[in-house]
């Protein structure tokens, strides 16, 4: 493989499709905590918070990106890094923590007094890889679901007000 420089910019117009193409074949969307992948989840950050998106390219094109923004379960002081993804060539060369780096740095920046990510339990490498970046446990919590019997209606949709308390109550609906 032809190690060619990495290069970390904001994230543009012209990345939008190969960063929506990425996410659409790196995310699960079946499972938690990737269930609402979209245009509208790129355009949510990068709308309240474009200094912390980001994209990682080389010369064969875009590596990975990172989407963060303020605003966290109703704390306005705490930053989110919700959506982090790497093209498989991009990975053990240390792309997603540049990455990382370049969006709490733009957190920071920003007001934030901290940082919250989330990552799948399945997921040890990117576990790995945020404690690696100063990241640590803070809340454990799990997820319990009981299912409608077969022949009562699934429960009227409500509109939530804080996307990851939405991932969580979709997510317990279809598991």
């Amino acid at each position: 493989m032809n190690e060619s420089a990495v290069e970390i910019v904001p994230l543009e117009l012209v990345h939008l499709h190969a960063v929506l193409d990425l996410g659409h074949r790196v995310y699960d969307v079946k499972s938690m905590p990737y269930t609402s992948w979209s245009l509208s989840s790129v355009a949510a950050h990068w709308d309240a918070q474009p200094d912390a998106c980001w994209v990682a390219r080389d010369e064969e094109g875009l590596l990975g990106f990172v989407l963060g923004s303020l605003s966290y379960d109703e704390r306005e002081d705490w930053g989110y890094l919700e959506w982090i993804a790497l093209e498989e060539r991009a990975r053990g060369r240390g792309v997603a923590s540049a990455l990382v780096e370049h969006c709490c740095d733009a957190l920071f920046a920003a007001g934030a007094s901290r940082i919250i990510t989330d990552v799948e339990s399945s997921n040890e490498a990117s576990a790995a890889m945020m404690r690696r970046n100063g990241f640590t446990e803070g809340v454990s919590v799990t997820l319990f679901v009981r299912r409608a019997p077969q022949d009562q209606p699934p429960p009227p949709h409500r509109p939530a007000q804080d996307p990851a308390r939405a991932r969580l109550r979709r997510a317990a609906r279809t598991s």
